[in-house]
This record gives structure tokens, sequence and C-alpha cells, in this order.
């Protein structure tokens, strides 16, 4: 779903200018709207492409994440906008995802419909989920790098590997390094004097 301000209509009320969702963007707020309330505790909910993904949220899953945002937090304090599990629709038809870790530039702001922007966003990070990998390391990385994601990190507890996708261009990532947990996740090309840990990844 596009959801960029060049792309969205505005009406004007009152001398005001409202952002008015597009087609796709109100068939997505549907779908979600319909599985408020539905999904099971503890299983995450994304919509890719119009088709509802669920997958369940396991320790290593979390305790992963938890790594990955002390990380952030330790180099760029402990404001740093970052979310988690938390809806940012991105380009294409019905692309309603919730990134296990989305930071975002300094300033970021709210679009007119409440929503942030995937414009706004420096980093994403995946933990790999039973059935999910197939979604994080395919159509999730080729939107993401649709939509110029600077750093997609894919941190995978089966294989014990990290994936750090970078420089997107023309609807792919040029550049693709894989790394065992145990190596430093050094992400400095981005963030000068960023690295974090993958020593105590933990795996499942």
């Amino acid at each position: 779903m596009t959801i960029s301000l060049e792309r969205t209509e505005t009406i004007a009320t009152d001398g005001m200018e409202m952002a008015e969702p597009t087609e796709n963007q109100q068939r997505l707020d549907g779908l979600f709207a319909r599985l408020e309330g539905a999904s099971p505790e503890g299983y995450k909910t994304e919509i890719i492409g119009g088709t509802i993904f669920m997958s369940p949220q396991r320790d290593a899953h979390w305790l992963t994440i938890r790594q990955l945002l002390r990380a952030l937090e330790d180099r760029f304090g402990v404001d740093v906008l970052v979310l988690s599990d938390v809806r940012i629709d991105f380009p294409g038809k019905e692309n309603g995802f919730c990134p296990d870790i989305a930071k975002f530039a300094d300033g970021a702001k709210k679009n007119a419909l409440g929503r942030w922007r995937y414009q706004d966003i420096e980093l994403i990070a995946e933990v790999i989920s039973q059935g999910t990998a197939v979604n994080d390391y395919g159509p999730k990385k080729a939107i993401y790098a649709e939509a110029g994601i600077p750093v997609y990190v894919i941190a995978d507890p089966y294989l014990g590997r990290c994936r750090v996708f970078t420089h997107p261009q023309d609807g792919e990532y040029l550049r693709d390094l894989t790394l065992k947990y145990g190596e430093p996740l050094d992400l400095t090309h981005a963030f000068p004097g960023f690295s974090i840990s993958t020593e105590n990844f933990p795996r499942d």
C-alpha cells in the first residue's frame, strides 16, 4: 500500500487540508478492522499483498528483539524512536507490515492519517519465526527495497545467522552480507560507531 505524501490526495475542510485515504488504504483498514480482537493471543498479524499471515511469537523471537532494542538504545539513547510490532503501510497493494524492529529518523512524525511513514525508516530488523522465512526473505525484502529502507536485517534463530541487506536501488538490495551468530553485526557504514553483538542471540 502506498501512503507517500506525494500520492495521498487531500480534501479541503473549513480551510484545513485533510488526508483522504486511497482505495487501497481503505481496503487495508477494513481488513485490519475485521482482524481486531480475532487474532489469537501471542500471534503477530500482517497483511502482505492482501493476504493475511499470522505467526506465533516464540521465546527466541522476543529475546532477539529485546537485544536489538537494547543495542539501539545504547547507541542512540533511550528516547530513540523505535517501534516493534506496530502497523506500517508500505508500497504496493495492501501491504500492512508490523516489523519486529523499525528505527525512525530523528524528527519523524506521523502523517495526516495518523500513521508512521515508511519514508522515515532508517533500519528494519525482522526475526524469523516459524512459517515467516518465506515472507521475510521474499516479498517483504523486495517491498522494503522498493520502499528504499536503507538497512534491512534478518536474524534467523533456526540457522543461527544474520543477513544484512543495504543499498536499495530499483527495487532490490545491491549488497547482502551473511554473518554467523557470534560475529559482530557491523552497521557502521550506515550508523557511525554502531555494531551489535550477536554473541548471545538465542537459537531455536
